[in-house]
């Protein structure tokens, strides 16, 4: 799915602005050097903040427009080997940024900007009384997993070893994004999601943290890609996922931040 974010004149580009609440009045640092379409892939866990990123980016440099497609890593880690035009690939594993790089797609190395971890999601209520992951074993609780080759049903495995606890999902779902919709429709009692998509979600869901999350941490990578149509533009974007006002931004998503 493509997802086209248009010009704001949004300030404090290069200021530190908190999400969604009080007024940033800095005015951007206008860089006009910069412009063209940015045509970004990304993991479908950073819709949220790769779109305020983007905004920011393009107050920054007027003429610029991003566009996003988000999915799971894998999905798009495939459609780049197999020619698809793109200027940048932020992946949610590391290992699916690798695909890209053996197939010679990459001439940068890859850089972590974030990292993130699982959380129990259960509808507003908590109406199948989810207390911890040993639920995720039981036959009773409906339960929604990520597909195992995607990187949040990876991590999701790599939990479910360290808890000793073999899953019984009743469905499984080609990305994290589709996995939370379940659960905020009440379609199933539980779900595996990232902390940050727990939060973008709101009021809609409930998260439970477990321990063995921090067992097995999702590091996000990202690069501009070798056969990029705007070089320029997707150097500056990966630049500006690093810079600082980006890391508030991610902070406060839930991402932690090297």
């Amino acid at each position: 799915m493509i997802r086209t974010v248009r010009a704001a004149a949004l300030a404090g580009a290069l200021a530190v602005a908190a999400v969604g609440c009080g007024t940033d009045t800095t005015e951007p640092a206008v860089d006009g050097s910069i412009n063209g379409t940015v045509t970004v892939f990304a993991a479908a866990s950073l819709t949220e903040t790769f779109t305020e990123l983007g905004q920011r980016f393009e107050a920054a440099h007027p003429g610029t427009k991003v566009v996003y497609s988000f999915g799971a890593s894998s999905a798009l880690a495939e459609q780049i080997k197999q020619g698809a035009p793109a200027d940048v690939f932020a992946s949610a594993a590391p290992k699916d940024m690798q695909q890209v790089v053996d197939a010679g797609d990459i001439t940068a190395a890859p850089v972590t900007f974030v990292r993130n971890r699982l959380e129990i999601v259960v509808p507003q209520g908590n109406p199948g009384n989810i207390t911890g992951l040993a639920d995720f074993g039981e036959t009773e609780p409906k339960i929604a997993l990520c597909a195992e080759q995607v990187p949040c049903g990876a991590a999701g495995t790599a939990v479910f070893e360290v808890a000793g606890v073999d899953p019984r999902p009743d469905t499984r779902e080609a990305d994290v994004k589709a996995v939370l919709t379940k659960v905020a429709l009440g379609e199933v009692d539980a779900a595996l999601v990232y902390r940050t998509d727990v939060r973008a979600a709101g009021n809609k869901v409930e998260g439970i943290e477990f321990p063995e999350a921090d067992r097995a941490m999702t590091d996000y990578p990202v690069a501009p890609l070798a056969k990029a149509p705007n070089a320029a533009a997707a150097a500056a974007f990966v630049e500006f996922i690093g810079s600082e006002q980006a890391r508030t931004v991610f902070g406060q998503a839930g991402f932690d931040t090297p």
